[in-house]
């Protein structure tokens, strides 16, 4: 059976809704502005170019796991986790037992659902998407 198109192309470049970006992998993009001192991370530049219905950030482990984030849920319509390298461990509101996420796997996390980051690997590496780019986080009791 043959789909038809659900949005319109082929475009050019002007006429297309979001913009071409390349984020190039260079050390020096990487920063520590974020939540969690144990890691840093490096903005994929998805936010801007859709504008603002999505976000990408590669998170690099730069010490040790110290302690659990506690429990919190975000402000958002979609959460995406895919571990590159090493792993990390959640702890879900409803789920008795730890999810833990290996390299290669990809956690397709409900949005608005309560979670604490209760473990992770000293070589952790990830991409985090997100939907909206802007959103917030609520800390709450599970």
């Amino acid at each position: 059976m043959s789909k038809s198109a659900r949005y319109p192309g082929p475009l050019s470049l002007a006429e297309a809704k979001s913009k071409l970006v390349l984020t190039p992998l260079e050390d020096s993009r990487f920063h520590r502005d974020g939540p969690r001192a144990n890691v840093e991370y490096r903005d994929l530049g998805m936010a801007d170019a859709s504008d603002g219905r999505i976000s990408a950030r590669h998170i690099r482990a730069i010490q040790p796991f110290g302690e659990e984030t506690g429990w919190h849920w975000h402000d958002m319509t979609g959460h995406f986790v895919y571990v590159l390298r090493g792993w990390v461990q959640f702890r879900f509101d409803g789920i008795s037992e730890p999810v833990t996420v290996v390299a290669g796997s990809c956690l397709s996390q409900p949005a608005g659902v309560a979670h604490n980051v209760i473990g992770q690997s000293d070589d952790l590496e990830l991409i985090e998407i997100n939907m909206p780019a802007d959103y917030v986080t609520i800390e709450c009791r599970p």
